[in-house]
C-alpha cells in the first residue's frame, strides 16, 4: 500500500479524500519532525519510532573487495508494538468494523489498577518461572553429582590398587620384625630368669 491507497482507504471515514491526504501529511510531517529532533514517537499497540546513532566503521565493497570506511551517521529506527505484533502473528484476530489499534486503555499510562494488576500477574509468573529454572538446575546439579560419583569410585580403587601392593610389602615385612623383636625379648627374660 503506498500513501495515496492509505489516503483512499481512510477518505470515508474523514469525509473527503483532501481531508484524508491532509490527515495523513500532518501525521508524518509529525512524525518525522519529532525524530529529526531526537524524540521517540511511540504510538500504543502500533509502535515506536525513534533516531538511533551508528558509529564510524570499516566495510568491504562488494564488487572489488576492498576496505571502505563508513562514516558515523544516524538512521530512524521503528519498532513495531506488542498489539501490532500480535494481530501480524495471528495470535489475535482483527476486528471488523473497529479501529485495530486503539487508544491505551484507561490507567494504563498513569498506573491505574488495571496495571498494577497485570505487574502483580507479571510477578507471580516471573517467580513460578524462576522456581522451575531454580527446579532443573538443582536436578541437573544432582544428575551431575550422581555421573561424579562412580567416576570418583573408579579412581579410587584404581589409586588403591596401585598402593596395595606396597602395603602388602609393608606387611610381609611387618611379622618378621616382630618375630625378631619377640626372639630378642624372649632371650632377655630367659637371661633375666637365670
Amino acid at each position: 500500500m503506498n500513501k495515496a491507497q492509505l489516503v483512499e482507504a481512510i477518505a470515508d471515514k474523514l469525509g473527503g479524500r483532501q481531508q484524508a491526504a491532509d490527515a495523513v501529511d500532518i501525521v508524518l510531517d509529525a512524525i518525522i519532525r519529532a525524530v529529526v529532533a531526537g524524540e521517540r514517537v511511540s504510538v500504543t499497540g502500533f509502535g515506536s519510532f525513534e533516531k538511533v546513532e551508528r558509529p564510524a566503521r570499516y566495510a568491504r565493497n562488494p564488487q572489488t573487495g576492498e576496505r571502505v570506511r563508513v562514516k558515523k551517521t544516524s538512521v530512524p529506527r521503528f519498532r513495531a508494538g506488542q498489539g501490532f505484533k500480535d494481530l501480524v502473528a495471528g495470535t489475535k484476530k482483527l476486528p471488523k468494523n473497529d479501529v485495530a489499534v486503539k487508544k491505551a486503555p484507561k490507567g494504563s499510562l498513569s498506573g491505574g489498577t488495571a496495571t498494577k494488576k497485570a505487574a502483580a500477574k507479571k510477578a507471580a509468573a516471573k517467580k513460578t518461572t524462576a522456581k522451575k529454572t531454580t527446579a532443573k538446575k538443582t536436578t541437573a546439579k544432582k544428575a551431575t553429582a550422581k555421573k561424579a560419583a562412580p567416576a570418583r569410585k573408579t579412581t579410587a580403587k584404581k589409586t588403591a590398587a596401585k598402593k596395595a601392593p606396597a602395603k602388602k610389602a609393608t606387611a610381609k615385612k611387618a611379622p618378621a620384625k616382630r618375630t625378631a623383636a619377640r626372639k630378642t625379648t624372649a632371650k632377655k627374660a630367659t637371661a633375666r630368669r637365670r
